[in-house]
């Protein structure tokens, strides 16, 4: 599976940015789709995901009510609308997938196994 992302830039805070995740053909190898993030200097961490078939989605608290991660089936994409960004919110966003992703490790990287080049994403104050 290969996932591209785009869609990362800079904006002002309190602005909004959409990113895009599009993923190669092979829809059983990604039950789950997510986008992580990560800062300079700290850890690669979980942003939020999305059941391919359900639609569930799961988000980290820190974005709850701001993010929200959607998906278009026939374009094989992800969406992550981000709104309402604050500085903290800026670093790289990686699109990531797996094919076996249960409820209890999706906050986990080591749970997907496929993961996009990432896109980044700058939050002026």
């Amino acid at each position: 599976v290969q996932l591209q992302a785009s869609g990362g830039g800079l904006v002002q805070a309190g602005g909004s940015l959409r990113l895009s995740c599009a993923a190669s053909e092979r829809t059983f190898s990604r039950n789950v789709m997510a986008w992580f993030r990560q800062a300079p200097g700290k850890e690669r961490e979980f942003v939020a995901a999305i059941r391919w078939g359900g639609g569930n989605t799961y988000y980290a608290d820190s974005v709850k009510g701001r993010f929200t991660i959607s998906r278009d089936n026939a374009k094989n994409t992800v969406f992550l609308q981000m709104n309402s960004l604050k500085p903290e919110d800026a670093a790289v966003y990686y699109c990531a997938a797996g094919p076996s992703v249960i409820q209890s490790t999706m906050t986990r990287r080591g749970a997907y196994a496929y993961w996009g080049q990432g896109t980044l994403v700058t939050v002026s104050s």
